[in-house]
């Protein structure tokens, strides 16, 4: 007879099962593993395995009041940072109304990552509720379109959104979560980061672009693109003054070159000074580095169109989307890794040089000398503004818009003076504004956030001051109303003169509407009433810790007919 203790010797072990996840909390392990430490979200039922993930998470999760301000708010983040922004949506309506931030992502090429919830796999094909093809809708503007279908590769597809949303030119991409595969559990362990190729000079490069500079007597720099460190742009700026070499801004993206430094000499697109227009002619170099020479830069593919023209083109996209003009050279590479080879360029400082950049330095002295504020009197005017403002600003202020006349002031006069100072929708989105300074606000706790936003662009997402004033962000908020969609109305007195037709506006008071949000709202309509408050709405922000929102009556430019 077989005794206990015998029978116990000869059973198999039994270990107890490997622990496992679901793989919508694995979705949440893989952001912490890469480094997001926030994401934009309005919530939807598709996705509530995510949303419990992040329960408890390191992640802040900020929920948003509209899928646009979301999916603004994720891209800001993409162009302040390395990282990807990241938002989510639920399926149908929410990735509808994400779109937007989308199409500003694609074309300002900028680091995204949108997560869309989905119907549940087995239910795909029989037009369920809220049911959508998610490659359809978004494969032609987004870098990759990736659904979830085996729960097991849930942190891989998470390496890969991230991935090739940061590799090459940056840009969106969006990921589908069916619901019934993000509760599925599976082994915990998570995917390693994918590293980027960031390229660099290579030897005939630096030949080339060495003697390109050595043959040239009006070499200029234009830089542009989100893919900048401020390391990068500090060295840049440096080897720039040290050889006496200008440096231009691609449209909206000032800041990378100081706008005090003797090397800048302005901006480059709409509503640009008419010297760097001139400049585009007048240089024989240009070297784009984080951008190309697109349409707005080249006024709708008109100016620097010679193919006797002399561009190198310092990009990582092989495809180079978005050029016009001739291409002399490409370098592929990352900027960062473009400057820390061109600093070892040994090249002599040409006495040409200096005088060409002193000269195009004076004409943008010129342009951004800040207005003078007026004798009292008269109707409020967005240059006694600036000219109260300005002086008020630290040197790490920050300036966010969307799209309208609004915006000329801050390209103007805005003292930029870091990378990623100056954040805005290249694609001439309209209601970024308050999204992102609302990211940037919660991104630099304490640092000056201002947004410039105009009447009509305003009330796209102004309800996101709700998202403020629940997380604690606390930009300044300028609204310029002049009672009318007015870029719109330019465009239209120019082909339809005195037709006014579908571009005016009757508002209500943004001031009572900060303040019914939480934040602190003040109406103003005389000039000289501007200082008071100015001073008020920055002491409410430094002391109270609330968002502030200037509502600024101006007048229409032309009076409606």
């Amino acid at each position: 007879m077989t005794t206990k203790s015998a029978s116990l010797a000869t059973s198999p072990t039994v270990l107890p099962p490997a622990p496992t996840r679901s793989a919508g909390h694995i979705i949440v392990d893989s952001l912490v593993a890469h480094g997001v430490k926030r994401t934009y979200v309005v919530p939807g039922e598709s996705f509530l395995e995510v949303l419990d993930g992040l329960h408890d998470s390191p992640i802040d999760t900020v929920v948003c009041r509209h899928e646009g301000g979301a999916a603004y708010m994720a891209e800001a983040d993409g162009k302040m940072k390395q990282l990807p922004g990241v938002a989510m949506v639920t399926r149908g309506p929410g990735a509808a109304n994400a779109h937007v931030g989308l199409h500003t992502a694609w074309q300002d090429s900028t680091p995204l990552v949108l997560f869309v919830g989905l119907i549940p796999f087995a239910h795909r094909d029989r037009e369920a509720f809220q049911e959508f093809d998610i490659k359809g809708w978004f494969d032609t503007g987004a870098k990759r379109v990736m659904v979830l279908d085996r729960a097991e590769r849930a942190s891989e597809i998470v390496a890969e959104a991230m991935f090739s949303a940061m590799s090459g030119r940056p840009g969106p991409v969006v990921v589908g979560l069916p619901e019934d595969v993000i509760r599925e559990h599976i082994d915990p362990e998570l995917h390693p980061a994918i590293r980027i190729a960031s390229g660099g000079m290579s030897a005939a490069d630096a030949e080339a672009l060495a003697s390109a500079l050595a043959a040239a007597s009006k070499p200029l720099f234009v830089t542009g693109g989100n893919d900048w460190t401020q390391a990068g742009a500090y060295e840049l700026t440096g080897w720039l003054e040290k050889h006496h070499l200008p440096a231009a801004a691609e449209w909206r993206t000032q800041g990378t070159v100081p706008f005090d430094s003797p090397s800048y000499v302005g901006p480059i697109g709409y509503g640009r000074p008419r010297p760097t227009y001139d400049l585009l002619e007048e240089t024989d170099l240009l070297v784009f580095v984080g951008t190309v020479p697109g349409d707005v830069i080249t006024n709708g593919f008109v100016c620097r169109q010679d193919w006797n023209k002399r561009n190198f083109l310092v990009s990582m996209d092989p495809s180079l989307r978005g050029r016009s003009g001739p291409v002399s050279w490409q370098i592929l590479a990352k900027p960062d890794v473009f400057v820390r080879d061109l600093v070892t360029l040994s090249l002599p400082v040409k006495e040409e040089w200096k005088a060409w950049t002193s000269r195009m330095r004076g004409e943008q002295e010129k342009f951004a000398a800040l207005p003078t504020l007026p004798p009292a009197g008269g109707p409020a005017r967005m240059d006694s503004l600036m000219a109260a403002l300005v002086p008020t600003l630290p040197e790490d202020a920050m300036v966010t818009f969307g799209a309208g006349e609004h915006t000329n002031w801050a390209h103007r006069y805005f003292p930029t003076r870091r990378y990623a100072s100056m954040i805005s929708a290249r694609n001439g989105s309209m209601g970024y504004s308050v999204p992102s300074a609302i990211a940037a606000s919660l991104d630099s706790p304490g640092r000056r956030v201002v947004t410039i936003a105009g009447d009509g662009e305003f009330l796209m997402n102004g309800q996101e001051l709700a998202t403020a004033a629940q997380y604690g962000a606390t930009p300044l908020v300028v609204v310029m109303d002049n009672q009318e969609y007015g870029t719109i109305r330019s465009h239209q007195e120019r082909h339809y003169p005195h037709r006014v037709s579908g571009t005016q506006l009757k508002n209500p008071d943004f001031a009572l509407m900060a303040r019914a949000f939480g934040g602190f709202g003040v109406r103003v309509e005389r000039d000289e009433d501007i200082p008071d408050a100015l001073s008020a709405a920055l002491a409410a922000i430094d002391e109270d810790h609330v968002f502030a929102l200037i509502h600024l009556i101006v007048e229409q430019r032309v009076k409606a007919y």
